[in-house]
């Protein structure tokens, strides 16, 4: 997975900048600014957190792998299947979705 969202979500996770859970972040979405989706979440919820991204114009991100290694990733001993970013910068979410798009293909 890339470095850049690695970095980007410690770093947030310190400053306390992130919405975690699927509940939380479908509540949340409006002051988000990128969510990442991991391949744990539920269908249904999915597709909620989803139309709720598309609605208010937020990049979503599908993690490729589950939520317990969204969790790694973050540096935490527990399972996150969503997480959002409610502050980041623009440059940061545009590197982001480059790296994320290109893991891809």
């Amino acid at each position: 997975m890339s470095k850049i969202l690695e970095k980007s979500l410690k770093d947030a996770l310190k400053e306390d900048k992130l919405t975690m859970g699927a509940k939380q972040v479908l509540n949340s979405v409006k002051d988000s600014k990128l969510v990442i989706v991991s391949q744990s979440v539920e269908k249904e919820m999915l597709e909620r957190i989803e139309s709720g991204a598309k609605q208010q114009d937020v990049p979503l991100v599908s993690f490729q792998g589950t939520s317990v290694a969204l969790g790694r990733l973050c540096g935490l001993q527990f399972r996150i299947s969503t997480i959002s970013f409610t502050s980041l910068s623009d440059a940061s979410i545009k590197s982001i979705l480059k790296d994320t798009t290109g893991e891809k293909k």
